[in-house]
């Protein structure tokens, strides 16, 4: 097939085994790659029995047909597994050079399986694997340990790998890569699974080019298409992700004092939102592979309480999850706080939301002062943030508690901590309010691998984003009701369709729709295709991750909502409060999906999908 390396990568660590296997190409055309093939082999090989810390389940590293070629915005690639945070499934997707690397050493994907007798990582190249020797690297942060890879391999390869909270079983750890670019499949602790195999890291290089069906149509296209998208996202490439974080703060939907706060922040959010990061730490920005847009921050601190600081900067979701979410409004701190996760390798969404969650516990006298280690978590602290950030990592006192998740920390504390625990499935909740957004509430609430905000990326929908093809013809005001079901389905089909060719959603905020990415599909593939085809597949993939996740007991009681978010009111000058509706937009979610009251897909559904 054209677009593909063709091979799969097979390693068993338990039988220290290596095998080439090649690339399916009816499954490719049915799922694409990324997330939505890696489902497909996890569905197959792994079962409701399987434990997500064991031997037998599966580690899938996936790229896509877009990498490694021209396309802008394809330097991505996926991590699929079962998650030991939720119990279901979990996917992760991270940018920079890693995934078009792996393409280009001659492999559309890793499967892993097994678990090592000692720590060993993998050197994939050219065609080959080994599996070496890590034992001296255990205990290695992500940043040191990529340099020492890189010089027993090779100086160019690229390094995914994890840190100490992996290697801990810190059940939100993230797998790093790109040094300190701090690149991360952060969510749903696919980290914690390396760990438990005792695979340290993965190293890759390689200079095989990929066959493309129409080179030449494909640049003609990209040379039409890319300004504009570069034009239109001028301002994340000025200000990251983090540049509209004030605006966000007005809208009401930056969380603030886990999601109990009532009245506004916007001074306090001013202080941490893009702008402030470019004016006071930023020292350059970062692109992926590809990328025409330039979201990626480099920051800098050399002196004061926080320096050492130096690599990858915060996004939007770490500055409003280890800041605002904690009440925290010292940009160096949530800078340093970011540099400890990605160095232990931790997720900033779930490890903010695991402090924010502790803070309020330390409020109602939940645990005491003798369990934080005579830490005071005051909201607004960002000493005690970092200092907790470090003991979570290193698995210390309440951090090895906070390591293993609000919904499990919730259950251990007892009494009404559960009421405060804000999680979906048992994924900490993302950076944008569900009561600011109807269809992002029941995209919250469906999404495959807990509460997501990419998964659908429902919310953008209903505020800037406009999509023809689907029937959006412009952005749906956010508090409407009927038809917020329909543009959850539709806008989780579209995604899906990203995380299966390795595309940057932002190059949605760039202006571009779906045709053209259809087009540059049929043109590195060779595979003919209109796009109500290429939806029916981003549906066929939304339905298989469920079905994944049925098997494992998931159904209707479990697509719900936090109940401070459906019982809380926020309420500050210029808000607009509101509950959403769940039930009422679930039951057309439901409807629209094919899928019974229970939230079960109906057989024929399956069969017009062509899944089991």
């Amino acid at each position: 097939m054209k677009g593909y390396a063709g091979k799969i990568l097979r390693v068993d660590l338990s039988k220290r085994r290596v095998e080439m296997q090649a690339l399916d190409e009816t499954l490719a055309s049915k799922f694409i790659g990324g997330s939505g093939l890696a489902a497909k082999i996890l569905y197959d090989e792994t079962g409701p029995e399987t434990d997500p810390l064991g031997p037998e389940n599966r580690l899938i590293f996936m790229t896509g047909p877009f990498a490694a070629t021209p396309v802008i915005t394809s330097g991505r690639h996926a991590v699929v597994t079962k998650s030991p945070l939720t119990g279901v499934f979990a996917e992760s997707d991270s940018g920079g050079t890693w995934g078009p690397f792996l393409k280009r050493a001659g492999f559309d994907g890793i499967v892993i399986s097994g678990k090592s007798s000692k720590p060993v990582y993998l050197w994939v190249f050219d065609g080959k694997a080994e599996i070496r020797d890590a034992s001296r690297l255990w205990g290695k942060d992500t940043y040191d340990l990529d340099s020492l890879i890189r010089k027993e391999t090779r100086n160019e390869a690229v390094v995914a790998s994890i840190g100490p909270a992996g290697e801990r079983g810190v059940r939100f750890a993230s797998i790093m890569n790109d040094g300190k670019d701090g690149r991360a499949a952060g969510r749903g602790g696919t980290g914690a699974v390396m760990g438990s195999k005792s695979l340290k890291a993965i190293a890759v290089h390689g200079s095989q080019e990929v066959e493309m069906a129409d080179p030449d149509g494909l640049r003609a296209s990209l040379r039409e298409l890319s300004p504009m998208v570069a034009k239109n996202a001028e301002g994340m490439r000025k200000n990251g992700t983090a540049g509209g974080l004030s605006a966000f703060e007005a809208l009401g939907s930056l969380p603030l004092q886990n999601w109990k706060y009532q009245g506004r922040w916007e001074q306090s959010a001013a202080k941490i939102a893009g702008p402030a990061m470019t004016e006071k730490i930023l020292t350059g920005i970062y692109h992926c592979e590809k990328c025409v847009i330039g979201c990626g921050r480099r920051v800098k601190i050399d002196k004061g309480p926080y320096a050492p600081v130096e690599g990858g900067g915060p996004e939007y979701e770490t500055l409003a999850l280890i800041g605002s979410l904690c009440l925290v409004d010292d940009l160096e701190a949530i800078a340093k706080a970011n540099e400890l996760c990605n160095r232990y390798g931790m997720d900033t969404i779930s490890c903010g939301a695991s402090i924010a969650f502790a803070m309020e516990a330390y409020e109602k006298e939940l645990i005491s002062k003798k369990e934080t280690g005579e830490l005071e978590l005051l909201w607004g602290r960002g000493d005690v943030v970092v200092k907790m950030v470090e003991k979570i990592g290193r698995r210390e006192g309440l951090g090895h508690l906070l390591g293993e998740g609000v919904r499990i920390a919730a259950e251990k504390i007892g009494k009404n901590a559960v009421e405060f625990s804000l999680h979906v499935k048992g994924l900490e909740v993302p950076g944008h309010d569900p009561r600011c957004y109807n269809a992002g509430g029941v995209s919250y609430a469906t999404s495959n691998r807990g509460a997501c905000h990419l998964a659908g990326f429902s919310h953008a929908f209903e505020r800037v984003l406009s999509l023809p093809e689907i029937g959006v013809e412009k952005p749906l005001p956010r508090l409407e009701v009927k038809g917020k079901g329909e543009l959850a389905a539709k806008t989780q089909n579209v995604m899906g369709l990203f995380d299966a060719l390795k595309l940057c959603k932002f190059t949605l905020f760039g202006g571009l729709k779906l045709t053209p990415i259809v087009e540059w599909y049929t043109m590195v593939t060779g595979i003919p295709l209109d796009v109500a085809g290429f939806l029916k597949i981003g549906e066929r993939i939304f339905n298989l991750k469920r079905m994944v996740n049925v098997r494992c007991g998931i159904s209707r009681k479990d697509d719900i909502l936090p109940a401070r978010f459906l019982t809380l009111k926020r309420t500050g000058e210029g808000l607009t409060p509101n509950l959403p509706p769940l039930g009422e937009i679930l039951s057309e979610y439901y409807q629209v999906r094919g899928w019974n009251e229970e939230g079960i897909p109906l057989k024929e559904k399956l069969q017009e999908l062509g899944l089991p």
